[in-house]
């Protein structure tokens, strides 16, 4: 086990790789967090010694690299049951990312809803979170309702409040926009959600790299998220569900390790959580996953939370102060996400020039095209910082933006 007794930037760095490369010549300064995260020798060791000792299938096998395959991963379901809170183990279903686990729990309402029911989704949400509810209301009649935002990235909590009535059976919100950083008050949106019995379903995609849900607190009925956004691989991810809720919803997808018994009669499903859990799955991915919350873990929650406070503040100031610059997203509560654009400029050409200066940022909707349509902009630049980035690399951010400025103007 890691042992980070004190926070320390520049011994952190030390653990990845990555940031000791040069991109078109310059050191690499990446802020582009809110997508993937960069991955610790910690997790990559992880994964090529799965690679390299005990390459096998879990959970069929009677052979030892099976055996300690099987281990293994399920000992990784149980870190991430503990990270969580989860009540069980077998509330905590593996998946190939949010997305995925989105999208199974969209299937599953399929069978519960009715033309009289009611779905609601915020304004600030990614794509991944708009368009499954959209095909899940086509498919069953029911109808989507959206909570609206105001100019600073915040929910309307009047509106959502006025919006929850009887025929409401689903809520679906991010715990924090990517696209704006806002983090959004999902206790008390869980709680009056229930008031009227509809089931919550959170994306904690954007929170789990900075904070440490409780899944139990919060009574939430679902909770997703990936873990190439909290220093893990790409292609793993969970999904959280209560036990009640889980049991009620069918199988996503069908196949191997998802049965209990299959005739051609009839085929019965395994309990949780091999019932969503069909095919072989990303067994190294899952170790790693486990690894990465260990590692996370270890530096602490509450370090990285402040340490990135402190640079969310000290970017904001800085990039301020150059003049026709805008933030979009200016919430009372958000993490180290700041979207901006250059009055006259568009935000491609801005993003282009500090990718020359080795500077990683991204440019565009974000995969959130409704809160660029609200802001009447084509996009922005984002610059999303992660707890081994530094105010040095932002001083070089503020730099390259008055450079590309002064190119572009």
């Amino acid at each position: 086990m890691l042992n980070y007794n004190k926070f320390d930037v520049d011994k952190i760095r030390e653990d990845f790789p990555i940031l000791n490369r040069e991109v078109n010549g310059k050191p690499l300064i990446y802020f582009d967090n809110a997508a993937t995260s960069q991955t610790p020798k910690q997790v990559i060791d992880v994964i090529v010694d799965y690679y390299s000792n005990y390459n096998a299938n879990i959970h069929r096998g009677v052979h030892t690299l099976s055996q300690e395959a099987t281990d293994l991963y399920e000992q990784a379901r149980l870190k991430i049951q503990k990270h969580f809170n989860a009540k069980f183990n077998h509330e905590i279903i593996l998946t190939s990312g949010t997305t995925h686990s989105i999208n199974l729990i969209a299937n599953g309402f399929s069978t519960l809803l009715g033309e009289k029911d009611e779905v609601l989704v915020s304004a600030l949400e990614h794509h991944s979170n708009i368009v499954p509810w959209q095909m899940l209301c086509e498919r069953t009649g029911a109808t989507l309702k959206v909570i609206p935002m105001n100019e600073n990235g915040e929910l309307i909590m009047s509106a959502y409040e006025a919006l929850l009535s009887e025929h409401t059976k689903l809520v679906f919100v991010n715990h924090i926009s990517n696209a704006l950083g806002t983090i959004n008050p999902i206790a008390e949106m869980i709680k009056k959600a229930h008031q009227v019995g509809a089931a919550v379903l959170i994306d904690g995609a954007q929170s789990c790299p900075h904070v440490q849900p409780d899944v139990q607190a919060l009574d939430v009925d679902f909770y997703v998220a990936s873990a190439h956004k909290m220093c893990g691989p790409t292609g793993i991810g969970l999904l959280y569900g209560k036990e009640e809720w889980l049991n009620k919803l069918p199988p996503y997808q069908g196949g191997g390790e998802m049965i209990d018994e299959v005739t051609f009669e009839k085929t019965t499903y395994a309990g949780l959580p091999h019932k969503f859990e069909a095919g072989t799955p990303n067994i190294c991915g899952g170790i790693a996953f486990g690894t990465a919350v260990d590692y996370m873990t270890a530096i602490g929650f509450d370090a990285i939370a402040t340490y990135e406070h402190e640079l969310l503040e000290y970017a904001t100031d800085k990039l301020l102060q150059i003049e026709g610059l805008k933030i979009y997203g200016t919430a009372k509560e958000k993490t180290s996400v700041i979207s901006f654009n250059i009055e006259g400029i568009h935000p491609y050409d801005i993003g282009t020039i500090l990718d020359k200066m080795g500077i990683a940022v991204r440019t565009g909707h974000h995969c959130a095209q409704p809160i660029m349509d609200f802001y009447k902009i084509p996009g922005t630049i984002r610059a999303s910082f992660a707890f081994y980035n530094t105010k040095a690399e932002i001083d070089a951010l503020v730099e390259g933006v008055k450079k590309a400025k002064m190119m572009l103007l």
